[in-house]
């Protein structure tokens, strides 16, 4: 995979070509940047195609609605569903976990019942079911994660008849993957079946990097973004599995999701369009279908897992040459495709390292990423990450690691 040519295939580096210094991107765990495919799709439809869906006779209004359909099956394609029905159009990962929250957890989930989470979660993965167990009295358990290898620890001991739903990253923010392997977590998913459990993945930091095949995992949930693989923001999918559906009460009422309407009664249509109150992100769901579009040919060769973890191998070569620095679970890393490494400093906050790095034009993530509950975990209080992306280059690591060199003697002399 030539990623100095995929890179010209993206606006962004394109605009900053003339600058210096020349901008290194690797916040992709937190957003992508988006091809002049995905662009040229969103523009085409408001320049051309602009109209709702599923709900004018006219030419335009049906073309719309057909582009928008083709959009739902794109992604169910992409994530193997076995129905176009299955796929539920949200305004992202948060919106997807609070919609099942909301809905199949306010239904299903008791006093008493167990809602069993990581300690691995994104705070999205988690207020939501805190939430939830403070209103019905369910409880709250967690699979630990081995401060050493960063892997779940014996996930399969947590399962018991009082767990009745599973909400549990697919891959982690702050560490990557934290399975030990695809078959594996579908294991795990089969027992807590066997349990009597339900299961939503959280796939948002999976979706760019590796496929999905959402049947054989058979998660009854499945959650992703469109923008961090690189489509549009705004747009994100929640896949319920098609026996679900009539157990499950919309999130929000309005335009388009009825059969029938009386001034003290409503039936519902059928899903997908039950879920999907309102006129939806039109353009975004084309956009995201044109980034499917780029992104599955990568998807289905191992080249891009390669090519990340060559960068990521590259990256932890580099940082090892700084006895300051501590990697988040070296040994993890070094045994498993990766795409992000998170790092901490002796005597040099995150936040620091991440303003010094963003004067020299790189982006990264510092802080505790949106998942304070693990770090804090860890003992730590922030963390540096760099995640890569498909544009990324073995140039970019070997600037961006000279440029943490030089901040990191920088800071640590100005404390001194």
């Amino acid at each position: 995979m030539n990623s100095a040519t995929i890179k010209k295939l993206f606006p962004f580096f394109n605009a900053g070509a003339s600058t210096h210094p020349k901008p290194i991107y690797v916040d992709n765990a937190a957003t992508t940047h988006k091809p002049q495919s995905v662009l040229d799709s969103i523009i085409n439809f408001y320049t051309h195609q602009n109209a709702n869906i599923h709900r004018g006779l006219y030419d335009l209004g049906e073309g719309a609605t057909v582009l928008y359909e083709q959009a739902r099956q794109k992604v169910a394609q992409f994530i193997h569903a076995k129905k176009n029905e299955e796929i539920i159009f949200t305004s992202g990962t948060t919106h997807g976990i609070n919609f099942v929250a909301q809905t199949w957890g306010k239904q299903h989930i008791k006093k008493g019942d167990i809602i069993l989470l990581s300690q691995a979660e994104h705070h999205a993965n988690l207020l939501p079911w805190q939430q939830l167990a403070h209103e019905t009295g369910a409880i709250l358990d967690f699979i630990t994660v081995d401060p050493v290898t960063y892997m779940f620890v014996d996930p399969l001991e947590k399962l018991s008849s009082r767990v009745k739903l599973v909400a549990i990253t697919h891959e982690s923010n702050v560490i990557g993957s934290i399975w030990q392997s695809e078959s594996y977590l579908a294991d795990f998913i089969a027992q807590a079946h066997q349990c009597g459990a339900h299961v939503l993945l959280d796939s948002a930091q999976r979706v760019s990097h590796q496929s999905i095949n959402v049947q054989k995992l058979n998660a009854d949930f499945l959650v992703f973004s469109g923008h961090k693989m690189y489509g549009p923001t705004g747009i994100g999918v929640l896949y319920i599995k098609e026996a679900l559906h009539s157990h499950i009460p919309p999130y929000q009422k309005g335009g388009g999701m009825v059969h029938a309407v009386s001034y003290h009664h409503a039936t519902w249509a059928p899903a997908p369009h039950k879920f999907e109150a309102g006129t939806p992100p039109i353009a975004s769901a084309i956009g995201l279908g044109a980034a499917i579009d780029f992104l599955q040919p990568h998807l289905t060769v191992p080249d891009l897992a390669l090519h990340e973890q060559n960068l990521t191998t590259l990256l932890i070569h580099y940082l090892n040459q700084n006895d300051t620095i501590t990697i988040l679970g070296q040994a993890h890393h070094n045994a498993h495709d990766q795409h992000l490494v998170s790092f901490s400093v002796n005597n040099v906050h995150a936040h620091d390292l991440a303003s010094f790095l963003g004067t020299q034009g790189i982006a990264v993530r510092a802080g505790h990423l949106c998942a304070q509950p693990l770090i804090n975990t860890l003992g730590l209080e922030s963390v540096t990450r760099i995640s890569f992306g498909i544009y990324n280059t073995i140039d970019d690591v070997v600037a961006l690691c000279t440029a943490i060199d030089t901040g990191i003697t920088l800071l640590q002399r100005l404390k001194s």
